[in-house]
């Protein structure tokens, strides 16, 4: 989850191992924390191992590193850590086909502990136990379940009809629009609304404490790489800002569940429609629920989980989908007739009920989170008890890191032409299936994970970027400013988002006039 942004650690350890060369560990050979020799390891420095080997977009240095070594299954050591780094689908289905539940822990990473309330959220919780099983089951049915996510199609649909009017504002003029902006106020107001019912938002300050959340979420680290030279990220300035941040996160929940307690006291209908807050506490309440949602810290933990997953992502992906659709005008202008042939003339806007005949939309939507997975290094697994991988053993207590981007561009799943954006490539039978393709035994597009840790989330974002995609297109007329080429340059996080602001020219469709 962390950004392995690997070139700030070398800078400070230059000082630190110039002063520490007289120490033992510096002069000690590398143990060896694998049993296999027979799975590639490119060597590595004393105490930070392959970390100089990741340049500021890890999972693109990550991809180089596998192929010149011709190794979809590559063991590094991060620091002190051994990695486990999977690069190919064949590599994904021989790690995970037989060894998910060996492969189902979380290394307790720093941020992540704290922010989690001590792993105290379905993120981060260790499976083993009831926790973690009982809190994904209850999540899936009355959070993220395809019933509770047709509940919220009124919160799409006004935060989509409230883009496309902050659009046509923003562009009355002629003027450039920054998509990019605009995008994360929606994904944030959808999230607001489905958690808070729209009414303890708290606004711009809450937005801040948030983007402040996924920040350190993002950050490396020294401390989950090399834990006894921990003491940089205090001089770095990263514990103070994780404390601060925490603390201001703490008491923005502590206002909404107490504002949510006594909503429910002082409401006589009980009739309200109940946002997430709601289920969670009503949950807390159930003497059967005891055990899993008790406390409420495991409240705070499951709702910063929300927040993370469903607000960065959305936007992200909306972002890069826009990014290609400009970039290839052909397909841009077919998507774009199938939207508007659908819905038609006499609406206003794309309604959740549209969506369903949009299938080129739903392939375009697949071929950018193939070439842009919003995640591109997934959430870093841990076993947690050793298993065996093409004949060779992992040891428990091994960290493994799955490359999205790199599987979803493998020429040998994908075919030569992978690193073009071909929308095509799909079949029209994709168009209806959702992101879990190793239900058929294909890992060659895994953007949500892969199985018992895969995202519960994906039918609420796969909702949110459908809905708003097809309003953009519905409503607008798109094209990069002076007609040049829109860049795809990237900038490495929690999300990874486009490292300069989407800024386009958005015409407003002519709608002629009925007889």
């Amino acid at each position: 989850m962390a950004s392995l942004q690997a070139h700030e650690l070398f800078a400070w350890l230059v000082v630190v191992v110039a002063t520490l060369l007289v120490l033992k560990q510096l002069l000690a050979p590398a143990k060896k924390h694998a049993a296999s020799p027979s799975l590639p390891w490119p060597r590595g420095l004393p105490l930070i191992g392959n970390l100089h080997q990741l340049g500021a977009l890890p999972q693109d240095s990550l991809a180089v590193l596998a192929t010149r070594h011709a190794a979809p299954l590559m063991l590094l050591r991060l620091g002190s850590v051994p990695t486990l780094v999977v690069s190919s689908p064949d590599a994904a289905r021989a790690l995970f086909q037989h060894n998910d539940r060996a492969l189902s822990g979380r290394p307790a990473l720093y941020a992540a502990v704290r922010l989690s309330y001590g792993l105290q959220n379905i993120s981060f919780a260790p499976t083993e136990g009831t926790f973690w099983r009982a809190a994904r089951r209850a999540c899936l049915s009355e959070l993220l379940g395809a019933p509770r996510v047709r509940g919220f199609r009124n919160a799409r649909e006004d935060a989509a009809a409230a883009l496309v009017a902050a659009v046509a504002d923003a562009s009355g003029a002629g003027a450039p629009v920054d998509l990019s902006e605009l995008l994360i106020a929606t994904s944030n107001r959808i999230v607001t609304r489905v958690a808070f019912g729209g009414r303890d938002d708290g606004g711009l300050e809450a937005s801040a404490v948030l983007k402040e959340t996924q920040s350190l979420l993002g950050a490396f680290w020294v401390a989950d790489y090399v834990p006894w030279l921990g003491w940089i990220d205090v001089l770095r300035g990263l514990r103070g800002r994780l404390e601060r941040n925490f603390h201001q996160l703490d008491a923005f929940y502590e206002r909404v569940i107490d504002s949510h307690l006594n909503k429910r006291t002082s409401s006589s209908t009980g009739e309200e429609e109940e946002d997430l807050v709601d289920v969670l506490l009503r949950l807390h309440a159930d003497p059967a629920q005891g055990g899993t949602f008790g406390s409420r810290d495991r409240i705070k933990g499951i709702l910063t989980d929300m927040f993370i997953a469903g607000t960065d992502t959305s936007a992200a992906t909306v972002e890069w989908t826009m990014t290609e659709l400009v970039n290839h005008p052909d397909v841009l202008a077919k998507a774009q007739h199938e939207v508007r042939s659908v819905v038609g003339d006499g609406s206003d806007m794309v309604r959740e009920p549209d969506l369903r005949g949009l299938e080129y939309l739903k392939l375009v939507i697949k071929e950018s989170m193939r070439l842009h997975p919003p995640v591109p290094l997934l959430v870093p697994r841990e076993t947690i008890e050793p298993c065996t991988v093409q004949g060779c053993e992992v040891p428990a207590g091994t960290r493994v890191l799955v490359n999205a981007k790199a599987i979803g561009a493998h020429p040998g799943a994908w075919g030569p032409d992978a690193a073009l954006f071909v929308p095509e490539r799909h079949s029209e039978v994709d168009a209806g299936k959702d992101f879990r393709p190793w239900v058929d035994d294909s890992f060659a597009l895994v953007p949500f994970g892969i199985g018992r840790r895969s995202c519960p989330g994906v039918h609420f974002a796969t909702a949110v970027v459908e809905l708003v995609l097809a309003n953009l297109l519905f409503s607008f007329d798109w094209s990069a400013p002076l007609g040049e080429a829109v860049d795809t340059d990237e900038v490495n996080g929690l999300t990874v988002h486009r490292k300069n602001p989407l800024v386009l020219l958005a015409k407003r469709r002519y709608v002629p006039a009925s007889k």
